[in-house]
């Protein structure tokens, strides 16, 4: 339909009408068809779930593109754009006198950005705030906010003006260099973009949350940002990989140092997306009589004094979980610790240290190195920093780019720039250059052209007949002063005229010569680089994470699990478990042999998997502890099963439905006490017993149903899931059937067991040829086995 429908509209020339329409197959549901018409009887309509996908698209798209991500060109969002532009009109340079941030906010929401006054303002405290950007554009007066969360006085009290830094964005804005388009009632002109002089985006990154896409980008260092952008205008063949010879890494506010490889900062810059560790920076403070206080100059970007402190508060003095009726073992484990090492903190940070957060030891015989990597283990001090590097690119679309697409585009959006200035300063140049032509002209001619002017009835037209003149400089000559007249303005416009024609032809040949303006633009970049690059502020080292490791004596025990989730461990193998008491009413689920070293991992009935060391179970004689102790288990769920998580083994796993897949061990494993989502079980489905193998060609996997019926295929129609999930069909199943069990052979022999009547356990083994009038096609049904066995495993 090509007219704009309402339907909101409750006029009586125009009422919607909702029908519900004849399901047309599918997943089921009822499509709801919206009647819409300006007459009774014209008979137009709209689906109504078409009108909500098109409004809800139209709706993100504003958001993507009007609110929340940047440009590749300027890097502004618009509401940064049009602060920054009224500040420009409003005369705010680096050397004007500050205006009250209120008069700024009421320019900027009466002429460009009719939205919310604290929104727009909040734009622009953060603009100022040099701890949230590398290179501040706007220089605040007045209380604007500090790294510890503090929020900003109200614009009634700040103060505001340009940074020489926005002079990048601005300084070309009135040099043809950009379009301009009507504001949003027409009443002023707006910049579509601001002619950026470097790659403003990179400078100072970006952060935004659009409607499913978001951005996170971390500022980078001027210099190097410069010189790769050279290096690229040089050698447009040059890759993200080559361009990191000059871009380190991110280069943040608050400095600090980043710890990840060079491999992992490549790839997060070649992917556009990916996560780096940043720690703080710090140093050992000597004092009197040997003793030492550690001293934190630097916090990672996002960091703050305050939050650290409130996080050894958190350590020190923990408060019993939500849901839980005391404090968790590791709690109590963490509160000894650190007390036992740390005996005193304090900030001192103030107006003339950023950041200065002093840590006093337990001891002076501590190591120091060992202290802090605790405390980097357990606090902010060592995080993580994102990078998202999603954006609006020259296309006008939203995409993710790398580091070589973002300062390419760059380039490109700055020889277009560049070009347009060129031309409009020709134009200029050109009309100028009309101008003192004719004003040369009157000078050699001075006695008729004033006779003309004092006989003539039209002494414009006169002009332009007698000396050949244009109507532009006929004009200018009727307005000349009498003072302009004199010998020595002759002198001057020749010089003028000299050094004008001089210009044009260096204009004319950036215009003609692809070489000249790449030298051009080249010789600004560096200008610019001379002008405003700074040191970096930000450390890049490789180095370990912090981690606390509690040294276990490698030793072999035995952990046993209850049907009600109790957990313990018992030293050594070959237990008799008959011997094991438990709880009323509770009994034996699981046991495993393995080492104090071991990584477990548990299954819950939900499908997460939870990973605990070996040797954080408790032993003693005791029943043990409740596993929700040990990992935070989900409400109503429980563990079926535990293994060990032998880094490197293969692992099939499947469920009751007939659904299976491998993965390695590696995949199971999770720092999280709440475990991570890995199988997924839908209705009364079960997980049926992990059981590990050894991939080959020959291999086949083997599947039981509770029915008997046994069912084989090749292992290469197997499906591997590192993230896990619901897997490939492996069996099909009659009505009321279940997987009872599936394995992986080596496809020469398989052993089945089970129980034969009266419940006497029996086994079978098959050979090569005894195995093949099962083997078939993934997902097909099995055959019967007539061994008279019930309830069969392998």
């Amino acid at each position: 339909m090509s007219e704009t429908i309402d339907l909101l509209d409750d006029s009586p020339e125009f009422s919607p009408e909702v029908t519900p329409l004849a399901s047309s197959g599918g997943q089921g549901g009822r499509f709801i068809e919206a009647q819409v018409s300006a007459t009774p009887d014209d008979g137009e309509s709209v689906q109504l779930g078409l009108y909500a996908e098109k409004s809800y698209l139209e709706y993100a798209m504003s958001v993507v593109k009007s609110r929340a991500l940047p440009q590749v060109e300027d890097g502004q969002k618009p509401v940064q754009r049009r602060i920054l532009y009224a500040m420009h009109e409003l005369g705010l340079t680096a050397t004007a006198k500050p205006m009250k941030s209120a008069r700024i906010v009421g320019d900027v929401l009466g002429k460009y950005h009719p939205h919310g006054d604290q929104s727009a303002y909040d734009a622009l405290v953060r603009i100022a705030q040099d701890f949230s950007l590398r290179y501040p554009l706007i220089d605040g007066h007045g209380n604007f906010g500090s790294r510890d969360g503090d929020g900003a006085a109200a614009y009634r009290y700040t103060e505001a003006r340009l940074t020489p830094v926005a002079d990048l964005l601005l300084g070309e804005l009135d040099q043809g260099t950009t379009d301009f388009i009507p504001n949003y009632d027409g009443a002023f002109k707006e910049p579509v973009l601001l002619p950026a002089r470097l790659p403003m985006l990179l400078l100072n990154g970006a952060s935004g949350i659009a409607v499913g896409m978001a951005t996170e980008m971390p500022s980078h260092n001027l210099g190097e940002v410069a010189d790769a952008s050279v290096a690229l205008i040089r050698n447009p063949n040059l890759t993200t990989a080559e361009l990191m010879a000059y871009i380190q890494g991110p280069d943040l506010p608050g400095g600090g140092q980043i710890i990840s490889s060079p491999r992992d900062i490549t790839a997060a810059y070649e992917n556009g997306r990916g996560s780096l560790k940043v720690r703080a920076r710090w140093e050992k403070e000597d004092l009197a009589r040997g003793q030492w206080q550690l001293i934190i100059t630097e916090l990672p970007h996002g960091a703050s004094s305050q939050k650290i402190l409130e996080e050894i508060e958190d350590l020190t003095n923990p408060k019993v979980k939500k849901g839980k009726k005391a404090l968790s073992q590791e709690q109590i484990q963490t509160k000894q610790l650190i007390l036992s090492v740390l005996d005193r903190v304090r900030d001192e940070s103030g107006r003339h240290c950023d950041v200065r957060l002093v840590f006093e030891p337990k001891s002076s015989r501590q190591n120091p190195d060992e202290l802090m990597n605790l405390l980097m283990a357990h606090t902010s001090l060592e995080t993580s920093l994102s990078i998202n590097m999603v954006t609006i690119g020259r296309d006008g679309r939203p995409g993710q780019k790398t580091l070589r697409d973002v300062i390419a585009e760059w380039v490109d959006f700055r020889f277009v720039t560049v070009t347009r200035r060129v031309q409009h300063r020709l134009g200029q140049v050109n009309d100028r250059i009309h101008i003192l032509e004719g004003r040369l002209l009157v000078l050699l001619n001075i006695d008729e052209v004033i006779r003309i002017i004092r006989n003539a009835d039209d002494p414009k037209a006169d002009l332009m007949a007698a000396f050949n003149l244009s109507e532009r400089q006929a004009e200018d000559i009727l307005e000349i002063r009498l003072r302009q007249l004199a010998r020595l303005e002759g002198i001057k416009i020749e010089q003028e005229l000299t050094n004008l024609r001089n210009e044009k032809a260096e204009l004319e040949n950036l215009l003609s010569n692809p070489q000249a303006m790449q030298r051009q633009i080249i010789k600004e970049i560096e200008q610019d680089k001379k002008k405003y690059a700074d040191p970096r502020r930000t450390l890049i080292e490789h180095a370990e994470r912090a981690s606390v490791e509690v040294a276990v004596v490698d030793e072999p025990c035995t952990i046993i699990l209850s049907e009600k989730g109790w957990l313990r461990s018992r030293q050594g193998h070959g237990l008799d478990l008959q011997n094991l008491t438990f709880k009323d009413g509770d009994t034996l689920l699981a046991s495993i042999e393995c080492r104090t070293v071991d990584q477990l991992a548990l299954f819950g009935s939900d499908g997460r998997v939870y990973t605990i060391q070996a040797s954080v179970v408790p032993g003693g004689r005791g029943d043990g502890v409740p596993v929700t102790t040990l990992v935070d288990l989900v409400a109503k769920t429980r563990i079926t099963q535990m293994i060990v998580a032998k880094l490197g083994e293969w692992l099939v796993i499947a469920n009751s439905a007939g659904y299976g897949f491998a993965c390695q061990a590696d995949n199971l494993i999770s720092r999280q006490k709440a475990g991570k989502s890995f199988i997924t079980l839908e209705g009364d489905e079960t997980l049926l017993r992990v059981t590990s193998f050894t991939p080959s060609a020959e291999a086949m996997v083997a599947c039981l149903s509770k029915a008997g019926k046994l069912h084989l295929f090749a292992y290469s129609e197997f499906k591997q899931l590192a993230g896990g999930g619901r897997g490939v069909i492996t069996m099909a199943l009659d009505d009321k059937d279940e997987l009872a069990a599936i394995t992986v052979c080596d496809g020469q022999t398989l052993k089945l067991t089970g129980t034969g009547r009266g419940g006497v356990p029996k086994e079978m083994i098959l050979d090569a040829n005894e195995m093949a009038p099962y083997i078939g096609k993934r997902a097909r049904k099995g055959k019967p086995i007539n061994a008279g066995l019930k309830f069969p495993g392998f």
